[in-house]
Parts: C-alpha cells; structure tokens; sequence
C-alpha cells in the first residue's frame, strides 16, 4: 500500500541524506544540512508498506511562491507511477493551495512535471541566481 505524509516524524532522515548524498544536484549533503533543509521545508515522504521509497520538499511563503526541491524515488521502485502520486500530493496538499507561483529546476524529468502544469519560464531573461560555492 502505497501512501504519502508530511509527517516529518515518519521521515527516515538518513534513507534521504544516503540518497542525497549521490546524487548530482545534493552531492556531500550532510545529514546536519539534510535536517536543516527538512525543518525549513514542508516535506513529503512517500511509503510502500510504512517503509520510505521516496522524498519530496517544498520550500514556500504559503501564499505567492513555492519552490520544489529533492524530489525522488529510490531506483527499485521508479516506473510504477510512485513519483506522480507524490507530485499530485504536494499540488493538492491543503496548506498549499494559495501559492501563485510554483518553480522547480530538473534535468531529466520535464515529462513528470508537465502533467502537473509546470512550462518553461515564460521569460527566463528575467530570472538570476547566485551560487556559492
């Protein structure tokens, strides 16, 4: 049974900072930077039979913005609709439903967050970051 919570007491904090760790957008995360980023984060844990497969965060005002962020699934269970049933989650999640503006960045799963209604940056120009490093 396939279930999904944000309750951040059932997070199994390092399944998420081992997966993190590797992974080519939270490379070196530290399970101390992993708890932050969680107590900062209305997160999403995703569970097959009460065991964590996969992670979601959001990082938002609640009312004009959000920002999506660590999305996954563990590889064993990729393909079965997992990471759709945690998206839709999020989007529909109650405390959620004023944001305005949602973002996120990916490099491989446009396919996914397109059924959600995500688009290109309608004006990318206008958008700037800095990173430190």
């Amino acid at each position: 049974m396939i279930t999904v919570s944000t309750d951040k007491t059932k997070l199994d904090v390092p399944f998420i900072q081992n997966f993190l760790k590797d992974i080519y957008w939270a490379a070196g995360r530290t399970m101390e930077e992993v708890q932050r980023t969680i107590d900062a984060s209305v997160c999403f844990g995703i569970y097959l039979d009460a065991k964590q497969v996969g992670f979601a965060r959001v990082i938002t005002d609640y009312v004009v913005f959000a920002y999506v962020m660590d999305v996954f699934i563990i590889e064993e269970h990729r393909g079965k609709g997992f990471s759709s049933i945690l998206i839709e989650t999020m989007m529909n999640d109650p405390q959620l439903q004023e944001v305005k503006i949602w973002r996120l960045a990916t490099t491989d799963a446009h396919f996914l967050y397109e059924k959600f209604g995500f688009t290109k940056l309608n004006h990318p120009e206008k958008m700037m970051e800095k990173i430190v490093k």
